[in-house]
């Protein structure tokens, strides 16, 4: 199906920018955008956030043969070193906190969006939370019969 712009079509398209904006310059937008400044420029933060991705490329390379590998446990126990010196850092922690907080509103808009169409459309949060969970175990495609609430 070939889509031409209309004058509808155009407006929400205008609509999405409108809300994408109100969302970037909402506290919670102004918050992101401080705390990646914050540890983009945080030398301490990024040499930590490089050794945590290495020491996980490691053991990525490692984990292939599991416990067959001579250096497992030594390169798996260094990976969990590094992501404790990752998670204990400060400017790290505000910007994964406020990351969540923004990711989830935007799961959030998604699902309202979507839903507003219909119940049927599956939005790919990646947040079990959000996802539709129905008894019959055919899904939320089943028209219903189900239980859930359709339009």
């Amino acid at each position: 199906m070939t889509m031409f712009a209309t004058s509808e079509t155009v407006q929400i398209i205008d609509d999405a920018e409108n809300l994408a904006h109100m969302i970037i310059c909402s506290e919670l937008g102004e918050q992101y955008r401080y705390f990646y400044h914050i540890l983009k420029n945080d030398r301490e933060a990024q040499q930590v956030i490089s050794e945590f991705v290495k020491a996980k490329d490691q053991f990525e390379d490692v984990q292939r043969f599991g416990k067959y590998h001579p250096d497992y446990a030594k390169i798996r126990k260094e990976m969990r070193d590094r992501k404790l010196v990752l998670d204990m850092n400060e400017n790290i922690t505000n910007f994964k906190k406020v990351e969540r907080a923004l990711q989830k509103l935007l799961d959030e808009v998604s699902v309202i969006i979507a839903h507003e169409v219909s119940t049927f459309i599956k939005v790919p949060t990646g947040n079990p939370f959000f996802e539709q969970s129905c008894s019959s175990g055919g899904g939320c495609a089943t028209g219903g019969s189900c239980g859930c609430k359709t339009r």
